[in-house]
């Protein structure tokens, strides 16, 4: 029974020490994932699986370690239902990028958008200009959001991702 609470210990450390991380790296990485942060996924995923069951290689290990990281995700997310304080904390709020046609520079800069990025959202929801933006918010999962300001407030959702431009021909 010991070896089992090493397991809850460490996938327990490696749990928090993965939500540290995301969260000083910002949101931005969580939607955005091209093919060295896929990369980085798999990589840390097989580094910390060490780290969370040691030697036991076992399917119970394996188990435990699994129930561990459901459970510690599952709490969490009641927590932050629950206390509003713990959930600003644990996440960051939405930002809004542009706001009546005009660009927020700061957040911009802040969050690492490009203007190539704003635009590549903006024509996935078929906005060509600036102006045209009524609001313009990367929502706290990472996502751009934005509301046109010529269609009657209609709201489009922006899901980013990064295509390869060359196989598209759009520059």
């Amino acid at each position: 029974m010991n070896e089992y609470l090493a397991i809850i210990l460490r996938s327990s450390a490696v749990y928090f020490f993965m939500v540290i991380a995301l969260r000083l790296f910002g949101k931005k990485e969580l939607s955005q994932l091209n093919t060295a942060d896929v990369i980085l996924i798999l990589l840390i995923s097989n580094s910390v699986q060490n780290a969370m069951v040691g030697n036991d290689t076992s399917l119970w290990g394996g188990l435990a370690a699994a129930s561990v990281l459901f459970s510690i995700n599952f709490i969490l997310k009641k927590l932050m239902y629950k206390y509003p304080r713990f959930s600003d904390f644990m996440q960051e709020k939405p930002e809004i990028l542009i706001h009546d046609g005009n660009l927020d520079f700061k957040s911009l800069s802040k969050l690492n958008i490009t203007s190539d990025e704003l635009k590549e959202a903006m024509r996935e929801h078929g906005i060509e200009y600036f102006k045209d933006v009524k609001l313009a918010m990367l929502e706290i999962d990472g996502n751009i959001s934005i509301i046109s300001g010529n269609q009657n407030l209609k709201q489009t959702y922006h899901k980013r991702k990064h295509i390869h431009k060359s196989l598209s021909g759009i520059n």
